[in-house]
């Protein structure tokens, strides 16, 4: 069994009149994340995550900000396109772990229903996928409520032909 590491990281900065989405779903908050795309930096993290792991560059690679196509576009469907990548590489996720910093709105009440969604969009466990939620103690952008960052860290893994070398 061949096993990869990846690590991701995303951050957008916190406006109003726009949706807040992390985690592939929609939170009621007073602010929104600007971006290109729905801006889900959880989401964004773990495509970053799952490409490197795999070799295969970085989101912005496969999905331009330049590319009207992705413009506002739900991140659940980069994801999925994401793990299309990797399957076509022969690789599937073992697990994720990822944490979202943001001071505002709490976040806990939500990681139920996100790990649920992720878990259906990338067609795994939910055991598998880990969010954790933390503040920065109102310390730097993060603190002072102007945007939310996040860290992925991803396992994934393809089968390895077998060794067909001679019997000493």
């Amino acid at each position: 069994m061949k096993i990869r590491v990846g690590f991701g990281y995303d951050v957008h900065a916190l406006v109003p009149g726009r949706e807040l989405w992390l985690g592939g779903i929609r939170i009621e908050h007073t602010l929104g994340l600007l971006g290109h795309s729905d801006a889900d930096v959880l989401i964004h993290a773990i495509c970053d995550a799952l490409l490197g792991a795999a070799g295969l560059r970085d989101i912005g690679y496969h999905f331009p900000d330049t590319d009207g196509a992705y413009e506002n576009i739900d991140s659940k469907l980069l994801l999925r396109a994401t793990m299309r990548l990797l399957r076509e590489a022969g690789y599937e996720l073992g697990n994720i772990d990822a944490t979202v910093c943001a001071e505002r709105p709490r976040l806990n009440p939500h990681i139920p229903r996100m790990r649920k969604t992720l878990a259906e969009v990338l067609d795994a466990d939910e055991a598998d996928i880990s969010i954790k939620a933390t503040t920065t103690e109102k310390l730097g952008f993060t603190g002072r409520q102007e945007g939310i960052s996040a860290y992925a860290t991803v396992l994934i893994q393809r089968p390895t032909a077998p060794d067909r070398s001679p019997a000493r």
